[in-house]
């Protein structure tokens, strides 16, 4: 699931005298500050602000320009001004999307702070990673906080690290490893090796921490990028242009410099889906959430430097969804549920925080609901009936409005064989359906 994903207004200018207002300048005499993030799906969610306003953001080293998803008219409440309409290209099959692009926005992260920032709002409905990943999402930030300061991921303990960089110290580390980075249109690239058929072959990959899959790579018959004979076709991300599909499969071992990682996760996206993305010279992919997780990571631009050392996560086994259905956020159900305990009112009829209480035995409670939007065909869940717009209901018995979107979609990663119960609601109708995961690599 790939590629995948939404200040202050005080005068600041005696704070940051002496200091260009182009450029994220972070407020505290450290110049450094620590910022909890989201871990979904191996993506990036952090606090945002923007003319005030706070709002979540993929943080997506895959991008160069600020976008905000106004499928909410979001730039409603942030004044967005001075804008001109352009255009957007991005991963997908469809045209160019329309964005107004505004200019002398303040955007603030943690103590981070820049005055004139450029932001791009993207006018389509359809451009919304929220309900697939199951938490708010209303943009995407990547080359802006990246080419100002020092970077900080780790994976393990869900924070990042920002500091200017004339303040950053490097620490001695015997078990890490800096790897040299390359930028096309201020994007990172660092050299890589994949073994295919037993054969090691140098890659230049992309760091698209905006992505949800491991590895993808563009096949070439002449270096020996092919998927061979085990695959199978799948969906694999939402782009700025449309849906990405293409061929899962494995590669034997993925290594950066002296860090391996054996039965990696690959895609091969389609070629209509990649046309240009493929225009860059030598580019042979990305390297996306799914193996980045697996460290901790310093981004240092300025000094074209990464890096990197493993985390409690290097050594998790790379899985696949083997029930063939993607499922999405679709709104909400309002279910009656049975009260445990007496309700001690004069009226028949009580409001409270999560619903409307029936008498003294019963009340309504809006539970999310989960709708099934991609199924592989051929694949467990299709063969066994299911289709897209099906409501899950329950899986195994457990109620999915008690999981999140993650969990639920954490269920179909299980081992092969393993038996599914599916309760869907389709157009008001309960249907129940079984099937086993089935391996496909």
């Amino acid at each position: 699931m790939n590629k995948w994903f939404y200040a202050l207004l005080f005068v600041l200018s005696i704070c940051l005298s002496g200091y260009s207002q182009d450029k994220f300048v972070i407020q505290n005499k450290k110049q450094s500050d620590k910022i909890r993030f989201k871990s979904v799906n191996n993506l990036i969610i952090i606090p945002l602000e923007i003319n005030g306003v706070t709002l979540s953001f993929l943080l997506d080293t895959g991008v160069s320009k600020p976008i905000i998803f106004n499928f909410l008219n979001v730039s409603d409440s942030l004044k967005i001004k001075n804008t001109t309409t352009i255009h957007l290209r991005g991963l997908g099959g469809g045209d160019t999307v329309e964005a107004l692009k505004s200019t002398n926005n303040v955007i603030k992260i943690g103590e981070a702070v820049k005055l004139k920032q450029d932001l791009y709002a993207v006018f389509n409905n359809n451009l919304n990673f929220a309900p697939r990943l199951g938490v708010p999402v209303h943009g995407i930030i990547g080359l802006d906080v990246f080419k100002d300061l020092v970077v900080e991921i780790n994976y393990a303990s869900g924070y990042l690290r920002l500091t200017m960089p004339e303040k950053y110290k490097y620490k001695s580390c015997k078990k890490c490893e800096r790897i040299n980075l390359e930028f096309y249109n201020g994007k990172p690239y660092i050299n890589a090796k994949v073994t295919i058929k037993n054969k090691e072959i140098p890659v230049k990959l992309l760091i698209d921490s905006g992505g949800s899959d491991a590895l993808w790579l563009f096949e070439d018959d002449s270096l020996g990028i092919t998927c061979g004979d085990k695959y199978f076709e799948d969906f694999l991300g939402l782009g700025l242009n449309g849906s990405v599909y293409g061929k899962r499969s494995k590669i034997e071992a993925f290594s950066l410099n002296s860090f391996v990682l054996k039965d990696a996760n690959v895609a091969y996206p389609n070629d209509e889906n990649i046309f240009f993305a493929k225009k860059i010279k030598d580019r042979n992919g990305s390297v996306s959430g799914n193996i980045l997780k697996r460290f901790n990571i310093i981004f240092d631009y300025q000094n074209a430097k990464m890096t990197i050392s493993k985390n409690s996560k290097f050594k998790e086994s790379f899985s696949y969804n083997k029930s063939g259905m993607e499922l999405a956020h679709d709104g909400v159900r309002i279910l009656r549920e049975i009260k445990r305990s007496a309700i001690k009112a004069n009226s028949n009829t009580q409001s409270t925080n999560d619903g409307i209480v029936l008498g003294n035995q019963y009340k309504l409670s809006l539970k999310p609901a989960y709708a099934i939007v991609e199924l592989r065909s051929g694949s467990p869940a299709e063969e066994a009936g299911l289709q897209i717009g099906d409501i899950i209901i329950s899986i195994n018995g457990k109620q999915t409005y008690q999981l999140s979107l993650q969990q639920v979609m954490h269920l179909f990663y299980e081992e092969h064989d393993k038996k599914m119960k599916i309760r869907v609601d389709r157009n008001g109708k309960y249907l129940t359906f079984n099937f086993k995961l089935k391996k496909l690599l």
